[in-house]
């Protein structure tokens, strides 16, 4: 079994230590980015609102993508590593009582 991968991820201006399979680093690095560049598209579109809102407005848009693509029937590969890295998210969240 491969040794997990401990790596920092930044989302929004705040940094969250990870363990991650070496395999799937790329891909969360990639996630976090994708979500920290729409938070702050929406910063710079809203300035009324804090981060709390533009993260809500964020996953709101992205599981809606999801859920699109899931509809069309392309849960495939993809969609198992979404709910993959989802999975040790939660798993990280819970043993830091983030949640």
């Amino acid at each position: 079994m491969e040794e997990k991968l401990p790596i920092k991820i930044n989302i929004a201006d705040r940094y969250y230590p990870l363990k991650v399979d070496s395999y799937s680093e790329e891909r969360i690095r990639k996630a976090a980015k994708m979500i920290s560049d729409k938070v702050m598209q929406y910063k710079q579109k809203y300035s009324d609102k804090d981060d709390q809102d533009f993260l809500a407005m964020t996953a709101l848009q992205f599981v809606t993508r999801y859920l699109e693509e899931e509809e069309k029937g392309k849960s495939s590969e993809v969609l198992d590593k979404i709910r993959e890295i989802n999975d040790e998210l939660d798993i990280y969240l819970a043993k830091e009582h983030v949640l």
